[in-house]
């Protein structure tokens, strides 16, 4: 990934790209996420791991990022005769959609002020002189 804002606007990027760049998600991230989008029902930490053919710990770390960062959503089953289990599956892609764009609208506002204080923190003096710290 690109480390400054102005190489990450040159480089393509794809829409999958905002799980990395808005929510700092790893490759391994959008894999449990495109196996969970693509199934045709909510699948176990067992079912993901299988489809990204990686052990189930690695995977379970990958569900854990994905749920903090609410693209997916986890259900508990319960069984007849006791206990449970998880299922997973993506969370409504308007709701991730308007998520993002909260987030975007809020680092968007922080940036401006930001952008703000550092003109009037380094805004020459008339007479060309820096201006004094306060």
């Amino acid at each position: 990934m690109a480390n400054s804002m102005a190489e990450q606007l040159q480089q393509d990027m794809e829409c999958e790209g905002l799980l990395e760049c808005i929510h700092g998600l790893k490759q391994l991230d959008k894999e449990c996420f495109r196996a969970l989008v693509e199934s045709d029902e909510p699948l176990t930490i067992d079912g993901v791991a299988e489809r990204v053919d990686r052990e189930r710990s690695t995977a379970y770390r990958s569900i854990q990022r994905l749920l903090q960062s609410g693209f997916i959503q986890k259900e508990q089953i319960n069984y007849d005769q006791g206990g449970y289990y998880h299922v997973y599956y993506p969370t409504d892609s308007t709701q991730v959609a308007n998520d993002m764009q909260r987030l975007l609208n809020d680092w968007y506002a922080k940036m401006g002020q930001l952008i703000h204080e550092f003109e009037d923190k380094y805004e020459r003096a008339d007479d060309g002189a820096p201006a004094a710290e306060g």
